[in-house]
């Protein structure tokens, strides 16, 4: 079997259903970028999953997937409302247990740029509650000159993600040092009134109910994320001059299962600023119902530009980390900024 042959293909239609933009609208207004790319988050998680199911089941009818991680979803162009979102998907590569969903995002099928790229890493398991384990797949055939270039780039995002987390963990250059040093000794000034990123924490609970549920007694990964960028958004409302939107996913990491009845503890911070840009980090922590199981279920990682009304890029607020895990957050945000500006 081919990459080719996993292909699914699904259309939002807003140009005609009015009902269906409009609870994809941020506000009801004519603006920009009027699309609230949460929900459609939601509805790429879903795609995923679906997609890379119907591959599994045809070798295991009782095998299930999950979401490991989304990586690196990059927003090209605005989105346009009134006009259909076309979402198109494939398998790229399947590992032992693993494998990788590429979804394309478009409003315009014969536009040389995409609105939207993203990959998400889907996981198989077997079995259920503490039986459940990863279930080994067979691997798909790569034929053509694309197949195998997309194959070789999913295997390329797997190496350069651990590299970089290896880099992130390095110490300050001496460059580094420096910009870190005059972020403090700036707070020493008798006039400083700058943004101390210790005030840039926010928090917010939610219990998981039924509803929320997707494959047995677990909860649907694609509205969690939802709700946490959500949150990060508005989040970045409170110090951007104008008004934030979305650019990038960075990277979410699904680390537990969530199941019915959690409480989830939703921890956004405001890590980083460049010069128009903002970085947001939320943590999402589980409590099981009988306050037994503790533990950290998600980590998430965001960037918003500030921008005008003609979506021209405005600057921001700089935020001066203090302690050392603000400095630690600080200096991983700034390593990713200077990444992404240099792969450019």
């Amino acid at each position: 079997m081919r990459p080719i042959d996993t292909s699914i293909k699904r259309t939002l239609p807003f140009s005609s259903d009015l009902d269906l933009r409009r609870r994809f609208m941020i506000v009801d207004k004519d603006i920009v970028g009027n699309m609230r790319w949460g929900r459609l988050l939601e509805k790429l998680d879903k795609l995923a999953e679906d997609i890379a199911l119907e591959y599994v089941h045809q070798h295991e009818p009782d095998a299930r997937v999950v979401t490991a991680a989304v990586d690196d979803i990059a927003l090209h162009i605005p989105a346009e409302i009134t006009k259909d979102v076309y979402m198109r998907a494939r398998i790229n590569y399947v590992g032992r247990t693993s494998m990788e969903v590429g979804i394309r995002v478009d409003q315009d099928k014969n536009a040389e740029h995409s609105l939207a790229s993203c990959y998400f890493t889907m996981v198989t398991r077997i079995g259920e509650g503490d039986e459940a384990e990863s279930l080994p797949i067979p691997p798909l055939e790569y034929e053509s000159p694309i197949e195998k270039e997309r194959y070789e780039a999913a295997i390329e995002r797997r190496k350069s993600y651990k590299e970089q987390m290896d880099a992130l963990q390095e110490p300050p250059s001496k460059e580094e040092f420096q910009h870190l040093r005059e972020l403090h000794h700036a707070q020493e000034e008798k006039d400083f009134d700058g943004l101390l990123a210790g005030n840039l924490v926010k928090s917010n609970m939610e219990r998981m109910y039924p509803d929320h549920e997707n494959v047995p007694k677990k909860i649907f990964g694609g509205y969690v994320i939802r709700r946490a960028f959500e949150l990060a958004l508005m989040h970045a409302e409170e110090i951007a001059p104008h008004r934030p939107v979305f650019v990038r996913v960075n990277r979410i990491n699904f680390l537990q299962p969530i199941r019915i009845g959690d409480k989830l503890d939703f921890t956004s911070r405001i890590v980083y600023t460049g010069n128009t840009s903002i970085s947001i980090e939320i943590n999402i922590e589980r409590t099981s119902l009988d306050k037994v199981t503790k533990a950290l279920s998600n980590t998430c990682v965001f960037t918003f530009v500030n921008v005008d009304e003609d979506m021209q890029p405005q600057p921001v607020p700089k935020v001066y980390p203090t302690t050392y895990a603000e400095d630690e957050r600080y200096l991983k945000a700034h390593r990713r900024r200077k990444e992404h500006l240099e792969s450019e």
